[in-house]
């Protein structure tokens, strides 16, 4: 036999497997054989099973009339499970309870309808971020969660809502106003249709149809001018405390104090240099008439800042007398920046769909999302220990809450804090001076400053007398603390990655900031049960 024919012989079946989709089952199936033991949602069940869910019994009767309800366990099992293999939509979940063996082994045959999941979802947020506290314990417990070192970094996550859905307050506002008279309209023709009816025939009459008011709209108007009285209010408090920054270092300056570090933006440049002006004279006073040569390197070090100051004074006045000196904050000038890139001052600012979420930019690509700034914390080991989501389109005040996020979870596990990892986005002295553990935070792109640690190098800690922006680059040029620092990206990119990939999460399910930071939390949860799993298996 040649080679040819050994290897149609070696490859020839006898025959097909038999096809016989009328053939009953001769025992009752066992769905512990349609799934390997190691299988994520044995897992699932198991972690569900040890977690207390009493939170999510606390909303469901039982012992009423009608049909029995679903288990908060298997529902919860099946939310965490579906979030975990990225399936998110209450309807997908649905159908792969019918279809998918993983999900009907997790319903155990008896698929709940999309409606009784999105309800379950929507009921429990506070459930949600509970269930992450607890989840974070376990993975403790089973040795992870190292936060000797751990990297805080956002992430723009789009709303459940349409860029084409925004309008500016100056529409919203015409809106509102044209929806006021209408209600003042129909009202009095109301009134005046009763007012005959009752006349002709003695009773009251039933309004005509027409009369209707559009209710659906006038309830996401009446939203939007609640968002936009939040952002009026949250700008004034902004704009107060730029204006609190800027008179308490004006203040000390014109006590005389030699204050570190860059004025506030927006403080008065006249009143500055007229206080750095009387200082440096009230120092070259008692050096007048003294002899000696240590004295008079003295008086010619000051008169040459009293000559730098004198100039600064004047340009500074004849900026003021051109009106070329802004005075405005810190916070004024974002808002300024913000509307100069989405266009005119009555550009888009409130969402129809979803009034709490928030146009921002993404990534450096310098797209758009309206959506929301989601902001996640992880340990060494890549276990989120705290989130965050802000509707600010920048970072720089969501340093405090998502480290006081991950700070209160690392303290209920009995752990510390040592080293906190943040990218420039986070750097402001606010951020570098406020309490907490140790930080590292760049002052620049990632590049830049470890090219300024390699080509100009300290060894040496921080002079004292230098600001803490200036302290923190010249710590970043240390090539121990730079080495530390590129664990940053290593630590806490991939997280987001797949929360993003794996989970899905790259547009909430729900609507509004409450109920996007309890989906969070679940995405959060599901993420650390996946590490939890691949770390016990």
């Amino acid at each position: 036999m040649g080679a040819r024919s050994l290897v149609k012989y070696v490859v020839m079946a006898k025959g097909y497997r038999p096809v016989d989709r009328d053939q009953q089952f001769l025992l009752p199936p066992n769905m512990a054989d349609w799934l390997p033991g190691g299988h994520l949602v044995w897992f699932v069940l198991d972690v569900v099973e040890q977690l207390d869910t009493s939170a999510f019994h606390a909303r469901r009767r039982i012992g009423g009339v009608g049909r029995a309800g679903y288990d908060p366990d298997m529902l919860l099992a099946l939310l965490i499970y579906g979030y975990a293999s990225g399936q998110r939509s209450s309807r997908r979940i649905e159908r792969l309870c019918a279809d998918h063996v993983a999900y009907r082994v997790l319903c155990a045959q008896d698929p709940p309808d999309h409606a009784t999941i999105a309800r379950f979802r929507a009921d429990h947020d506070a459930a949600f971020i509970d269930l992450f506290a607890r989840v974070l314990r376990m993975c403790a417990q089973a040795g992870m969660v190292r936060v000797e070192s751990i990297a805080i970094d956002g992430t723009k996550i789009a709303a459940n809502a349409s860029k084409s859905a925004n309008r500016s307050q100056q529409w919203v506002r015409e809106q509102a106003r044209r929806a006021a008279e209408t209600a003042v309209q129909e009202a009095a023709a109301a009134d005046a249709c009763e007012d005959a009816a009752e006349a002709a025939a003695g009773g009251p009459a039933t309004p005509s149809p027409e009369l209707g008011t559009r209710a659906g709209r006038a309830a996401a108007i009446k939203k939007a001018m609640e968002q936009i009285a939040e952002q009026d209010a949250r700008h004034d408090a902004a704009d107060a405390a730029d204006a609190d920054r800027q008179e308490e270092y004006l203040q000390r300056a014109e006590a005389g104090e030699i204050v570190a570090g860059t004025p506030p933006a927006g403080t008065d440049p006249i009143r500055l240099w007229r206080a750095r002006l009387a200082r440096e004279q009230q120092r070259l006073t008692p050096l007048l008439g003294v002899r000696g040569t240590r004295e008079a390197n003295q008086r010619r070090d000051i008169r040459k800042v009293i000559r730098k100051a004198e100039a600064a004074l004047a340009a500074a006045v004849g900026q003021e007398a051109a009106g070329l000196i802004d005075r405005r904050g810190e916070a004024a000038r974002t808002r300024a920046r913000d509307r100069a890139r989405r266009g005119p001052v009555d550009g888009p600012v409130v969402n129809l769909t979803d009034p709490q979420a928030r146009l921002m930019t993404e990534g450096s690509g310098g797209g758009s999302v309206q959506g929301y700034n989601s902001q996640i914390a992880c340990s060494d080991d890549h276990v989120i220990i705290g989130v965050h989501v802000s509707q600010d389109a920048n970072d720089t005040n969501c340093w405090t809450p998502t480290l006081a996020a991950a700070t209160t979870h690392a303290e209920a596990l009995g752990k510390t804090i040592g080293l906190v990892l943040a990218d420039n986005g986070y750097f402001t002295e606010d951020n570098l001076t406020s309490s907490g553990p140790d930080r590292l935070i760049a002052p620049g792109k990632g590049r830049d400053v470890h090219q300024a640690a390699v080509d100009n190098p300290a060894q040496a800690p921080p002079p004292p007398d230098l600001s803490p922006t200036e302290a923190m680059r010249h710590t970043l040029r240390n090539p121990d603390q730079m080495q530390r620092y590129k664990r940053r990206s290593a630590t806490v990119e991939p997280v987001i990655g797949h929360l993003k990939d794996r989970i899905g999460l790259r547009r909430y399910a729900r609507r509004g900031l409450d109920a996007v930071t309890a989906e969070l939390h679940l995405a959060a949860a599901a993420l650390n049960i996946t590490r939890l799993h691949h770390a016990a298996g």
